[in-house]
């Protein structure tokens, strides 16, 4: 039997195998058994009960995290020429219509998140192909395609995301970093999965949570009791 290395160690002393711990807990034990060097994501993965090839049980959804993401998120906002002032005091990194999408249409997609308006959709049709695969085409769904462009950039801004379940069941998400503090890490953790439960589809029977794991980068996964969060 191979020897455990130190790391390997602190997580087996600190997250007993098998447990399913509270949300919490949870929140408290993902700062304690990170050990990278930089400044790690606290990321979440829900399994859900449902089959995601029926319409009738897609779940998907936005979320804004009270304690933001951690992140910098860099937004392009895709909008006439009357609310290009308003985006940009909102915080947008890069805002006009016409020179963005030559420039996507040449191969830049150096952004996180492209909101427009509807107005501007039919050019954006387009560039589905690049800019859906890479998780970028704008969504009336996730509200990255609305009339009020300023209020969208900054909720992103301020810690707004879009998810939605996977072929397998799960929907994955990053809610902050190892450097924020237990308390911020479960309030985002609580405000994303009371979201996901006030999604549950009517088509969906038997139980909706099945399994919860909070990790960080690089980092063994703490099991989350679903009832502790319900």
């Amino acid at each position: 039997m191979s020897k455990l290395t130190k790391n390997q160690k602190l997580v087996a002393d600190k997250v007993e195998a098998g447990k399913a711990y509270s949300l919490q807990e949870a929140a408290a034990l993902v700062k304690e058994i990170t050990t990278t060097k930089f400044e790690a994501s606290v990321d979440i993965d829900v399994r859900l009960g449902v089959d995601p090839r029926k319409a009738n049980q897609m779940v998907r959804g936005v979320v804004s995290l009270p304690n933001g993401t951690g992140k910098v998120t860099r937004v392009l906002a895709l909008c006439t020429p009357d609310q290009e002032e308003a985006a940009k005091e909102a915080g947008a990194d890069y805002v006009g219509l016409d020179e963005y999408i030559d420039k996507i249409k040449q191969g830049w997609a150096d952004v996180d998140v492209i909101i427009t308006m509807p107005s501007c959709m039919g050019k954006l049709g387009p560039l589905g192909r690049f800019l859906g695969p890479r998780g970028l085409m704008p969504n009336p769904k996730s509200g990255t395609v609305t009339m009020d462009v300023a209020k969208a950039v900054k909720e992103v801004k301020q810690g707004k995301i879009d998810f939605k379940v996977d072929k397998a069941g799960i929907i994955h998400a990053s809610i902050g970093k190892v450097t924020f503090t237990p308390e911020q890490i479960y309030g985002n953790a609580k405000e994303f999965l009371q979201t996901i439960i006030k999604l549950k589809p009517a088509a969906a029977k038997g139980t909706y949570m099945k399994s919860i794991f909070i990790s960080s980068t690089m980092s063994a996964g703490i099991k989350v009791d679903p009832k502790s969060v319900e």
